[in-house]
């Protein structure tokens, strides 16, 4: 089977046949109580890793279990340009990375996602250089690259910083030690990747412990890398010459579990959310059980059973894995919005992820931000209104307040939605949601 989607003599990156009218919106008639079982899909921040990861092989890698949303397939279109061969089927994603090129990555499909970033890391690492755009992605305040572009320094780079372009150039890649000042997910990603086929150890401080960062370390040693210590905070790379390419399943999309999770508590219904890894939503659990929402654990699966009185209010703080998600936060307030009590939100990691609120507010909610801090007035219902997503966590957290409200609720921007969740309102349906994109 040709790895290639050819047309007229010319490849072109496979068709995922996505949603991409920025005009749709999405109508939800609330207040219907989900029942029944969803399964959850590939993680979506871990695929957007693994795919630019199969280019530092010698030959194709075959990636499963990846979600069929928008940030994948910008992510075909970049490695598309780069020269890659490739295959889309259902969930698979065939790479055939021995065409690429270093040619340099800039416009739109670099802009519209932030972890086009990865590229960097991954050109790097085989070609010694790699000319990519600044990143884009969803507006949540300054995610500086500092971090990235020390670490790229540390393995022997040159950096230069011109017309919106990162240019990355060494004569080799050496190992070498680098703290991280602060915990940075895509730092540590991006330096996985440069530090994977440099010459020598290199050593990884302060790193990132999300699973995702975990399932890389996993694929690259699928594919002959040697790493130790990832899922900690030290982690330890011993380079290789080359890598070859390797078949790999991308681990569950955790965000996408909290998310039906809370909607479940939120319309206090009773949902079973298969397919995933348990311990990773460790944090969501104990807050779920925090305030009386029932969460019991089957095998792969979650039961989660919001229909016990006696519900209250609790304080959540966001930190880096293992702490509470910073990208559950959003859904969550939704769902707190409806809980009796004060509850008492502070999001440390990002300054300008309470942008729902507004939205919120136009529900009904009873919400004050003060800075990074939002103080939650539970209120009976909310009530349905034409609401408006700033961001993909964003949509999710007004997703959450439709089904839980009473009436029709007019979601805009599911441009942002789309990014994250596979086909949400198939899986929402199927569990006794009403909601129609129109």
């Amino acid at each position: 089977m040709s790895l290639s989607v050819k047309t007229e003599g010319q490849r072109r990156p496979p068709d995922l046949r996505l949603h991409e009218n920025a005009e749709e919106r999405l109508h939800i008639f609330g207040g219907r109580r989900l029942r029944g079982e969803i399964r959850v899909s590939g993680a979506k921040n871990s695929a957007i890793a693994l795919m630019p990861a199969a280019l530092l092989g010698d030959s194709p890698s075959v990636i499963e279990n990846v979600p069929r949303i928008t940030d994948v397939s910008r992510y075909i279109t970049l490695l598309h340009l780069l020269g890659a061969e490739m295959d889309c089927s259902e969930n698979t994603v065939t790479i055939d990375p021995q065409q690429v090129t270093s040619a340099a990555l800039d416009g739109e499909p670099v802009r519209a996602m932030r972890a086009s970033y990865y590229l960097m890391g991954a050109l790097l690492g085989r070609f010694h250089e790699a000319h990519v755009g600044m990143p884009g992605g969803c507006d949540l305040g300054p995610r500086p690259i500092d971090q990235h572009l020390k670490g790229f320094e540390a393995l022997g780079a040159e950096v230069e910083v011109q017309g919106g372009l990162v240019h990355l150039q060494a004569k080799e890649l050496h190992g070498a030690r680098i703290y991280l000042d602060v915990v940075s997910v895509g730092a540590t990603i991006n330096l996985l990747l440069a530090a994977a086929r440099a010459d020598g150890q290199t050593i990884i401080e302060n790193a990132a412990r999300e699973p995702e960062v975990v399932d890389l370390a996993n694929f690259l040693c699928a594919m002959g890398a040697q790493i130790r210590g990832a899922g900690t905070d030290t982690i330890r790379i011993q380079g290789v010459s080359h890598l070859h390419g390797a078949a790999y399943s991308c681990i569950p999309d955790r965000i996408e579990a909290g998310t039906y999770m809370i909607a479940a508590a939120a319309t206090k219904g009773r949902l079973r959310v298969s397919g995933v890894i348990p311990t990773h939503l460790d944090p969501l659990i104990a807050k779920l059980r925090e305030i009386g929402v029932r969460v019991e654990e089957d095998g792969d699966a979650l039961l989660v059973d919001g229909s016990y009185p006696g519900q209250h209010a609790v304080d959540i703080k966001t930190q880096p894995y293992p702490g509470f998600p910073t990208d559950l936060q959003q859904p969550m307030t939704a769902y707190l919005a409806i809980v009796p009590g004060t509850s008492i939100i502070t999001d440390t990691i990002y300054e300008s992820r309470f942008r729902h609120v507004n939205e919120l507010k136009r529900m009904g909610a009873d919400i004050r931000v003060q800075g990074r801090t939002a103080v939650v007035e539970g209120v009976p219902q909310l009530t349905g209104a034409a609401v408006t997503a700033s961001d993909l966590r964003a949509g999710a957290a007004l997703l959450v307040a439709g089904l839980e409200a009473e009436g029709e609720t007019i979601v805009d921007g599911l441009i942002y939605l789309d990014r994250g969740y596979e086909h949400f309102e198939e899986k929402l349906a199927a569990v006794g949601a009403q909601l129609q994109r129109k």
